[in-house]
């Protein structure tokens, strides 16, 4: 899967480097001149209704790039990829190359089909916009590199990319085999800086599905079927700052956080709730019966019930200086086996999409300094990302606007 020149998966440290290539200039014209076919017409809209979904495969032509608000499959493989040219045309090419591939594992891949819904999302990252591809006055005021936050221990060589690569598909030999095809599409125009494998567990017995703690994960978030909220809180428009070639796309966080399995093992199921704010068994908050009950802090007001440390409290204060931070969250476990010293090396690959990482995800991150469960939990990778806009047909290449704004 890996070679010597691409960098490995979180939480190994093999040596790497890059190759040195030299490419022809290909115009953005050109290359989308030479781009493949794609298999069968092009489908219209980003979205369907879940039964088309699983008996057609999610559409992959629309304004918007599916695996956004799709409905979660059940794995998901996240990549970064630093791109090899060193001119826009060299970065044409690539774009060329991931649109067309992209648009062909969707419509089918060799090992599966439109029953494993497979997505391909695709990102740019803040070191795309330098003097390689004369892009730097192109980077968008909300596009930056991912600072380290308190308790973080990043490790340099599994964080950021010139690009950021989401495949979700309900089977993971569907996710291997799209990353596999990838990877070999676009060698010589890029190379993989890090990738990070996850998965759903489904819920139980109902609701939300749980995180590798067994806590229900991801229950507030924000309504996807209202195109009135999500242009509210996730789709770049026209707002003060936003070039163009980004709007109907959204800023993807993306943070790898390792949990210290054998600690949080060791405390009694009473007292993970206390650090949660929730009954393990049902999901609801400990002011409520049901995983859908919203906490009530006005009669909470000491914290008794729901610890001002406890994370739905930190995370979600719901007061109305606070709800506009919401992001809409799309993450999934991890399971590697173990770390280098022995300890069970599980988490989280948490992923969240927002209109403004600064007003909603880093809003929330900064609330969350000081939270209990931040004693159990360590960030060791990820990056920001802007999701590029959807392309709206066969002639489409991702990532177009930008080449030729």
């Amino acid at each position: 899967m890996t070679e010597n020149d691409d960098r490995p998966a979180i939480g190994t440290n093999p040596a790497h480097g890059r190759r040195g290539f030299v490419l022809t200039g290909v115009g953005l014209a050109g290359a989308v001149a030479g781009a493949p076919a794609a298999s069968g017409a092009p489908v219209r809209g980003a979205s369907a209704a879940p039964g088309a979904e699983r008996r057609s495969g999610v559409p992959f032509h629309g304004a918007h790039q599916a695996g956004v608000v799709t409905p979660q499959q059940a794995f998901a493989g996240f990549a970064a990829f630093d791109a090899l040219g060193s001119d826009r045309g060299d970065l044409a090419r690539l774009l060329t190359v991931l649109t067309a591939r992209a648009r062909v594992l969707t419509a089918g891949s060799p090992r599966g089909g439109p029953d494993d819904r497979l997505t391909v999302t695709v990102g740019v990252g803040a070191s795309l916009f330098d003097e390689r591809f004369g892009l730097r006055s192109h980077r968008p005021a909300g596009l930056r590199t991912m600072p380290a936050f308190p308790g973080d221990d990043l490790d340099p060589e599994a964080c950021h990319g010139d690009l950021s690569v989401q495949i979700c598909a309900e089977h993971p030999d569907a996710v291997l085999d799209a990353m596999v095809d990838l990877k070999r599409e676009l060698r010589g125009l890029a190379s993989v800086r890090w990738r990070s494998d996850g998965f759903l567990n489904p819920p139980r017995p109902s609701g939300a599905p749980r995180s590798i703690v067994g806590f229900k994960d991801g229950i507030s978030r924000p309504d996807t079927s209202s195109e009135r909220e999500m242009d509210r809180v996730l789709w770049l428009g026209t707002r003060a700052g936003t070039p163009a070639w980004a709007r109907g796309g959204c800023y993807q966080v993306l943070r790898m956080t390792r949990l210290r399995a054998e600690a949080w093992d060791r405390l009694p199921v009473t007292e993970q709730e206390r650090v949660f704010g929730r009954n393990k068994a049902t999901g609801a908050p400990l002011t409520g019966t049901v995983e859908t009950d919203v906490p009530d802090y006005r009669s909470d007001p000491d914290g008794r019930k729901i610890s001002f440390d406890s994370h739905i409290r930190r995370a979600n204060p719901r007061t109305p200086e606070t709800a506009d931070s919401l992001p809409l969250r799309r993450s999934y476990n991890f399971d590697r086996g173990l770390t280098p010293d022995g300890a069970l090396d599980v988490g989280l690959n948490f992923c969240c999409y927002q209109q403004d990482i600064e007003r909603q995800f880093e809003a929330v991150q900064r609330r969350l300094n000081g939270e209990r469960l931040a004693d159990f939990t360590v960030a060791r990778g990820g990056g920001y990302f802007l999701v590029l806009p959807g392309v709206a047909d066969a002639s489409g290449v991702l990532g177009a606007g930008l080449l030729t704004d």
